[in-house]
């Protein structure tokens, strides 16, 4: 090789850089040993190489000088062993022969972790838990209603067509409340609340209310179909004590023990009175639980939180008490006997029920219990036939869409910085929430019965309209984060054929 050719070594002289090449790729002497010569290369082109007096190396061509340290360039001298390489199983060790262990969960886990972050998480958790939720109520509300039906000398599928016609106008009503924007919402408060008001008044009005159950909260609309109001009450509750919370926030009013209570609470109570004046105590139930959430989301004062808390506990204590119907059910928690005069027979037969449905049920369409055992099988008592036909898989089924449907709430409620929002986003999953624990609860006879249906499963349409609108308010407050809007922006198709068309490199002239 020409002498120009190699890199000379700063300080080095060139003349012996080129004797070190011509040495390397001459013939080797007899009896030289390779490695010598592989030695001689390394130190011709180390940059360590520098004019120094000649110490000539033992073995190497004399005039060739070997710095201190160059013997570690070199190949290890005989019978030396390389370090053990350790067999840990940690994610950097090992000898590739088979993966580190627990990598697959680790990396499973860490794929969840990412997905369950992403902006649209808690969108697709209120949409597709809900549908799931409708969807399976309808089936079992077929299920369970259709000896009721017969027995009432109506069509076996009477009470699924009124079930699945709210159905689609409370799809309707959740379409519109998700597309609309959070002003309309706030706007919509004072007429639902007053409106509300009105009908709850109507219905004491003799003639025009109509009794169901023992309750006075009905209103007659024609042919099979009846309003309870009571049940809207609700939905008016949310949007305007949402939006009157944010009010006063906005005006730092919240720190006076006088406007966080004024005129919540006393509007709140009389909605509970005129719930009360019919008898329908499971709906007021319903209605302190969210007063207590908008309260606790406004950051209201323990002092002031516990006296409501027990204020509102007296006065149930009372109502209870002073009610032989309400005494009886709160002595069915537990029992496992229908007791005296059947006073717990509907309790009874709730857990006979969800005892015969074992790990996967009897199957759809055959349980025992809804042939004239267990009292309102397709309303209040729904979850009892769920478990019979679809056994315990069914039923925990259906708690975990509760479960996700609640979280994607709260999630709603906690990454927003609009206080209105906040508020109707944790009234919302406190409704919900409640009235399924409640419903529940008292299936399982942990609780009372209390006459609550579970939301957006059993039949009942009056529940399931403004249930579904306020499902779709969680939608619009979803889809109203920012991250979320972004990624929603990208998805549209016109949005995405304007980005591919800016991603487009412009090609050089001639190419084709």
């Amino acid at each position: 090789m020409p002498a120009h050719e190699s890199p000379a070594p700063r300080g080095a002289d060139r003349s012996r850089v080129t004797a070190a090449i011509s040495r390397a790729f001459s013939p080797a002497p007899r009896g030289a040993d390779r490695s010598r010569v592989t030695a001689a290369i390394s130190r011709a082109f180390s940059p360590a190489l520098i004019a120094q007096p000649a110490v000539g190396g033992p073995g190497l061509p004399s005039g060739l000088a070997q710095p201190p340290g160059l013997a570690l360039r070199s190949r290890p001298a005989v019978g030396s062993r390389r370090p053990a390489v350790p067999r840990g199983g940690g994610a950097g060790s090992g000898t590739g022969s088979r993966p580190p262990r627990f990598a697959a969960v680790r990396r499973l886990y860490e794929q969840a972790r990412r997905a369950w972050d992403r902006p649209l998480t808690a969108y697709y958790l209120i949409l597709g838990s809900s549908l799931l939720i409708t969807v399976l109520g309808l089936v079992m509300v077929y299920s369970a209603s259709m000896i009721k039906a017969l027995e009432l000398a109506k069509p076996g599928t009477y009470f699924f067509r009124k079930q699945f016609l709210a159905a689609v106008i409370g799809a309707g009503l959740l379409l519109m409340a998700s597309r609309m924007p959070v002003k309309l919402h706030r706007a919509l408060a004072y007429p639902l609340l007053m409106g509300s008001v009105f009908l709850m008044v109507l219905v004491q009005v003799p003639g025009i209310g109509m009794s169901v159950n023992g309750n006075q909260n009905w209103l007659y609309l024609g042919g099979p179909f009846q309003l309870q109001p009571s049940e809207f009450g609700k939905l008016a509750l949310v949007l305007w004590g949402a939006d009157l919370i944010a009010r006063k926030q906005d005006k730092r009013l919240l720190t006076q023990w006088k406007h966080m209570l004024v005129p919540l609470v006393p509007v709140a109570f009389m909605l509970l009175g005129l719930i009360m004046l019919g008898g329908d105590m499971g709906t007021a139930i319903i209605l302190t639980a969210i007063l207590f959430g908008l309260l606790w989301l406004a950051g209201a004062p323990t002092r002031l939180f516990a006296g409501v808390l027990a204020f509102a506990g007296l006065i149930g204590f009372v109502l209870i008490k002073t009610s032989p119907n309400r005494m009886s059910r709160l002595g069915c928690i537990g029992a496992s006997e229908p007791g005296p005069g059947d006073s717990c027979w509907q309790a009874v037969h709730g857990i006979y029920a969800l005892a015969s449905g074992g790990w996967f049920g009897s199957g759809l369409g055959a349980s025992v219990e809804k042939w004239g055992q267990l009292p309102e099988p397709h309303t209040d008592f729904i979850f009892a036939i769920t478990g019979e036909e679809l056994g315990l898989a069914g039923t925990l089924s259906v708690l975990a869409l509760f479960a996700a449907l609640g979280y994607a709430g709260i999630r709603v409620a906690g990454r927003t910085e609009d206080p209105f929002v906040r508020y109707a986003a944790g009234g919302v999953t406190t409704w919900i929430t409640a009235q399924a624990v409640i419903n529940i609860g008292a299936v399982l006879g942990l609780l009372p019965i209390a006459g609550v249906p579970l939301p957006l499963f059993s039949y009942g349409g009056s529940a399931l309209l403004p249930t579904m609108f306020a499902v779709g308010l969680l939608i619009a407050f979803a889809r109203e984060e920012p991250a979320a809007k972004a990624a929603l922006a990208m998805r549209r198709p016109g949005v995405r054929w304007k980005t591919m068309r800016r991603r487009v490199t412009k090609r050089p002239s001639g190419e084709r």
